[in-house]
């Protein structure tokens, strides 16, 4: 188990006794160390090809006009681990940057893990974690090489944005946007966390917004705020009446 060697080190006796202290935030530095610890920051660049190519094409295309009047988009990676589905999107956006000339366009990542975002921040990636996804184009593109590890080029680490934030508290003052992607975050997590963190989401969503959620998990038996999408499979849309509710 991950705490063990945690808890060993802070003389902690058992899991009841850590839960209470992590709790009532007793010690911050423990409770900083056990998310750190507990945290999956498995990710990849365009994870789930086919379910983001959907998004990268027909989605934002979809949204494009939708905001077409405003020229602005908004898109939120949450629980974006070190950062590669943030950049991919950057990526998709610069690579058709003629489509989207004269946009005021951000990109917001973010993450519970303070390690994941100084990572993502930097756009700091070993040739392993590089290789994950990323065609060998795109990495000479916007990525150089330091040593063996690649950093992002200054106009793409530009495009993002990346903030501390825990799903399971209340989101914070982020605005509202036109696409949020919340992927596998809700499989590892028990109902009422879902439930919590769907509703959460909810007011962030701009009317006519979508959400990607990861391929096995759905918003159906969850919460009654959002529903499946009429036009893209696999995204889900504010329910009708329910418009940020």
């Amino acid at each position: 188990m991950a705490l063990k060697p945690l808890m060993r080190r802070n003389s902690v006796p058992d899991l009841q006794t850590l839960a209470a202290l992590i709790e009532t935030d007793t010690d911050p530095k423990l409770t900083r160390a056990c998310v750190e610890a507990m945290v999956n920051n498995e990710t990849s660049f365009f994870r789930d090809q086919p379910n983001f190519a959907l998004l990268a094409g027909p989605v934002l295309d979809h949204i494009r006009e939708l905001r077409s009047d405003t020229k602005r988009l908004r898109i939120w990676s949450a629980a974006c681990s070190t950062g590669q589905e943030a950049y991919s999107l950057a990526i998709t956006i610069l690579e058709n940057a003629e489509k989207w000339r004269g946009w005021t366009i951000q990109i917001l990542g973010t993450d519970v893990s303070a390690t994941a975002l100084a990572q993502a921040r930097e756009g700091r990636y070993s040739q392993f974690e590089i290789q994950r996804g990323l065609p060998v184009t795109y990495m000479l593109r916007y990525f150089e090489q330091q040593g063996e590890e690649w950093v992002a080029k200054d106009a793409l680490r530009k495009m993002v944005t990346f903030t501390e934030h825990n799903m399971l508290t209340p989101v914070r003052h982020f605005g509202r946007f036109d696409v949020i992607l919340c992927r596998n975050v809700l499989m590892y997590l028990s109902d009422d966390k879902r439930t919590h963190i769907l509703e959460a989401i909810a007011p962030s969503m701009e009317e006519g917004g979508l959400l990607m959620l990861g391929a096995a998990e759905t918003v159906i038996g969850q919460t009654q705020k959002f529903c499946a999408s009429r036009a893209f499979r696999g995204f889900y849309e504010l329910t009708p009446n329910r418009q940020g509710a």
